[in-house]
C-alpha cells in the first residue's frame, strides 16, 4: 500500500512540475511577446483589420472645339447569377416571369432563359452569366426584375460594377482620340489620352477601413486621410462636323479604291489648329477601322508633293526662277546610271520650271536640280533643313514618325541622291510633317505648329491655355511665297489636279504619286503605289490647309494622286465651304462637284409632324432617329453607330408608347 502512495504522489510529483514549466513558457512567450515582438504583432494585428483603402480619382474627360464629348468615363454593370443561395420557393415563383423581363430587354426567347436558369440551378451553378457592359438604365431595369429585386442572398443576384472609357462619336478619330491598353489595364499610351494623360488622370486619395463583421470594412476616422483629385478636362481642337466629313470622305474613296490604308489631315492655316485626323486600315473581310495614326507615325516616301519644297528653296536662293526652260526630253532620261520618266508619253518637251510643278514633271525636277546644285549638293539639302524638316514636329503625341533628308557624307547619299530627291524619292516623311510646310505656304511663309490641344481645365477654373507657336517667322521670301500659291493655283487649274478644278470654289495644291516597296521581288508583277494630294482651300485668303495619303490603291481602278486622293481632297473643302462659306454665298455649284442633302430641315419637318403611326427613320443619322423615337414615348436601343439600317418595329405601325424599338445602324 505505501508503495502504490508513494507511486501516486510521484505521478502528482511530475504533472505538477510539468505544469510549472508550462506556465514558465507560456509566461516567458508573453513576455517575449509584450518586450521583443510587441510590434511585430501589434502590426500584423492591425494590419488584418485595418487597412489602407485607395479611393480612384475621376479621370478627365475630353472634349472637341465646341464642347462636344469625345471621350468620358461611364459606369457599366455585369450581372451574374447564383443560383444555390436562392430558396426553391423564391426560384419557382420567379422563373416564368424573371425569363419574360430578361426576353424583353436582351432579346432572346424566354424559353432560352427558362432552360438556361433550370440547368444552373441544377448545376448549382454559382457565377452564372446573365449580361455584361449594361449602361445604368437598363441594370436598373435587371435589378427590378422578379427574384433579383430581393437582393444578393434572396435573390442570387451578383453584380459587377466597372468604369469604362466610351466615345461618344463611335470610333470615328479613336487613334487621335486614344484608348485603354487592353494589355496593361488603365494605361493610356496613344492619342491625346496618352499625351495628356498624367493631367487626365488625376491623384487617387487614400482612406483608412476597419474590418467588421461579416467580412466587411467600415470607414474610420483618419486625420491623414487624402481626397481623391478628380482630372482635368482636355478641349482638343477637333471639330466634331470636319471630323466626321473627313472620315467619311476617306472610307467611301479606300472603299471604291480597295486601298490597304489612308489618312487624312484638316488643319486651321492661320492658326495651326488640327481640326480633324482620319486614320483607316482595311481588314481582311474589306472592312476598315482606325488601326494605327498613319498621319502622326507612318514615314514614307512623300512623292511628288515633295516638288513644292525643292522648288521653294530653288526660288528661294534663286539658282533658277519660274520661267527658267528645262528640257523633259521625250518623257525618258538616264540620270547617273539610273532611268528616270515622267507619267506623259512622249513628254512635255521644253517647258518652264512654273509648269514642271503644274504637271509633275519627274525629269524636269531632276534635271532643274541636279544642273543648280551638283557641285554644292550641301547648300540645298542645308535650305532644307533650315525648315526643320529633318526633325520631328515635337507634337505631345507620342509615336511621332522620324523625318530622313539626307546629306552629302551620309551612308545613304550618292550621285543619285541629289536628282531623287528633288521629285520625292530617297527621303522620308509622315503625311502631318508634310501638310505643316503646305500650311506655312497657305499661312504666308509664316510656319506654325499643329496643335491638337486648346486648353486644359478643371471644373471651375482653367489651368493651362495653348497659344498658337510659331516654328519659323518666315520660310521664304514674300515674292517666292506669292510664286509658289500661284503654281499651286494653277496646278489645280489647268496642271495635274484639273480634274479636281470647279469655277465656283478655289483650291490650291499638289497631287502626289509614289511607288512604295519596290524593291521587293514581286514589283514587276504586283505594283504598289502612294497616292497623296496636300494643299489649301480657298485658294484666296486660305482658311484651312489638308493632306489626304492612300496606301496601296487598286491598280486596276487607279494610282494616281488626282484620281484616288484629290477626290477625297475636293469633297471636304466644297462641304466644309458650302457648310459655312467664308465668302458671298455659292451659287450653281455643280451638281458633280457636291451632292448635300439639307439633313437637319429634313429632321426638323419631320419632328413637327404629329405621329400616330411608327415613322420611317431608316437612312436618318442615328442621334436624329434617336431622338425623334424618345419624343414619341419609345425605348431605343441602338446597335453600332451612324446611319440607321433598319428598324425593328416597321413603319406604319400603330404607335405605342413605352414600347421598344431596336434600330441597327450602318
Amino acid at each position: 500500500m505505501p508503495k502504490l502512495e508513494k507511486n501516486i504522489l510521484n505521478r502528482l510529483y511530475f504533472i505538477a512540475g510539468s505544469m510549472f514549466l508550462f506556465a514558465l513558457l507560456i509566461a516567458s512567450k508573453l513576455v517575449s511577446i509584450q518586450l521583443v515582438d510587441g510590434d511585430k504583432y501589434r502590426e500584423l494585428a492591425l494590419k488584418n483589420t485595418i487597412k489602407n483603402v485607395v479611393i480612384p480619382a475621376n479621370r478627365g474627360n475630353v472634349y472637341a472645339d465646341d464642347g462636344s464629348l469625345l471621350a468620358t468615363s461611364v459606369p457599366k454593370y455585369g450581372i451574374r447569377f447564383d443560383a444555390v443561395t436562392v430558396s426553391s420557393q423564391n426560384f419557382n415563383a420567379a422563373l416564368v416571369p424573371l425569363s419574360k423581363e430578361l426576353s424583353i430587354l436582351f432579346g432572346k426567347q424566354a424559353s432560352y432563359y427558362q432552360k438556361m436558369l433550370r440547368k444552373a440551378r441544377a448545376e448549382k451553378n454559382q457565377y452564372l452569366f446573365i449580361a455584361r457592359n449594361l449602361d445604368y438604365s437598363d441594370y436598373i431595369k435587371v435589378r427590378r426584375m422578379p427574384l433579383f429585386k430581393l437582393g444578393r442572398y434572396k435573390g442570387g443576384i451578383i453584380v459587377e460594377p466597372k468604369t469604362v472609357r466610351e466615345h461618344p462619336i463611335g470610333n470615328i478619330a479613336e487613334r487621335l482620340i486614344g484608348s485603354e491598353n487592353k494589355q496593361k489595364s488603365g494605361y493610356y499610351a496613344i492619342g491625346l489620352e496618352g499625351a495628356f494623360n498624367d493631367e487626365l488622370e488625376g491623384k487617387a486619395g487614400r482612406r483608412l477601413k476597419q474590418k467588421i463583421a461579416k467580412g466587411q470594412w467600415k470607414p474610420v476616422f483618419d486625420e491623414n486621410e487624402i481626397e481623391p483629385q478628380d482630372g482635368y478636362d482636355v478641349i482638343s481642337t477637333i471639330n466634331i462636323n470636319i471630323q466626321d466629313i473627313a472620315h467619311h470622305a476617306l472610307l467611301k474613296q479606300l472603299e471604291y479604291y480597295e486601298a490597304d490604308h489612308g489618312c487624312v489631315v484638316v488643319m486651321e492655316v492661320q492658326t495651326g489648329e488640327v481640326k480633324a485626323v482620319s486614320n483607316l486600315k482595311r481588314t481582311s473581310k474589306g472592312t476598315y477601322y482606325e488601326a494605327l495614326n498613319y498621319a502622326v507615325g507612318e514615314s514614307t516616301e512623300p512623292g511628288s508633293t515633295f516638288k513644292t519644297i525643292a522648288l521653294t528653296a530653288a526660288l528661294d536662293q534663286k539658282v533658277i526662277d519660274t520661267s527658267t526652260i528645262v528640257d523633259t526630253k521625250n518623257g525618258k532620261i538616264r540620270m547617273y546610271g539610273r532611268d528616270i520618266s515622267d507619267s506623259r508619253r512622249g513628254g512635255y518637251g521644253k517647258i518652264s520650271a512654273a509648269r514642271a510643278l503644274e504637271v509633275s514633271s519627274n525629269i524636269g525636277f531632276a534635271t532643274l536640280i541636279n544642273d543648280h546644285y551638283k557641285d554644292n549638293p550641301k547648300k540645298f539639302t542645308d535650305k532644307i533643313k533650315s525648315w526643320n524638316l529633318h526633325k520631328t514636329i515635337g507634337i505631345p503625341i507620342k509615336g511621332e514618325g522620324k523625318p530622313i533628308i539626307p546629306e552629302p557624307g551620309d551612308e545613304i547619299w550618292s550621285k543619285n541622291a541629289l536628282p531623287s530627291i528633288a521629285y520625292g524619292y530617297n527621303l522620308q516623311q509622315t503625311p502631318l510633317q508634310t501638310l505643316t510646310f503646305y500650311n506655312a505656304i497657305a499661312n504666308d511663309g509664316k510656319m506654325v505648329k499643329p496643335l491638337f490641344t486648346r486648353e486644359i481645365k478643371a471644373w471651375n477654373r482653367r489651368v493651362k491655355y495653348f497659344e498658337t507657336e510659331v516654328m519659323i517667322e518666315r520660310i521664304a521670301s514674300e515674292e517666292t511665297i506669292n510664286k509658289i500659291q500661284e503654281i499651286l493655283k494653277n496646278t489645280v487649274i489647268r496642271g495635274t489636279g484639273k480634274n479636281l478644278y470647279s469655277e465656283n470654289f478655289s483650291m490650291a495644291g499638289k497631287t502626289g504619286t509614289a511607288r512604295t516597296e519596290y524593291g521587293e521581288k514581286d514589283w514587276s508583277t504586283n505594283r504598289r503605289y502612294i497616292s497623296s494630294f496636300a494643299g489649301y482651300f480657298p485658294a484666296e485668303s486660305p482658311k484651312y490647309s489638308c493632306i489626304v495619303v492612300i496606301h496601296k490603291p487598286s491598280t486596276k481602278k487607279g494610282i494616281y494622286g488626282a484620281d484616288v486622293s484629290g477626290p477625297v481632297f475636293k469633297r471636304i473643302a466644297l462641304k466644309i465651304y458650302t457648310d459655312s462659306p467664308e465668302t458671298t454665298e455659292v451659287e450653281n455649284i455643280d451638281a458633280e462637284d457636291v451632292a448635300i442633302e439639307d439633313d437637319f430641315q429634313a429632321y426638323y419637318t419631320m419632328t413637327q409632324e404629329d405621329f400616330k403611326v411608327m415613322p420611317n427613320v431608316t437612312g436618318m443619322p442615328g442621334m436624329d432617329a434617336l431622338s425623334l423615337l424618345e419624343n414619341l414615348g419609345l425605348r431605343v436601343k441602338i446597335i453600332g453607330s451612324g446611319i440607321v439600317l433598319n428598324q425593328s418595329i416597321k413603319s406604319g405601325t400603330t404607335l405605342k408608347k413605352g414600347g421598344q424599338i431596336i434600330l441597327k445602324l450602318s
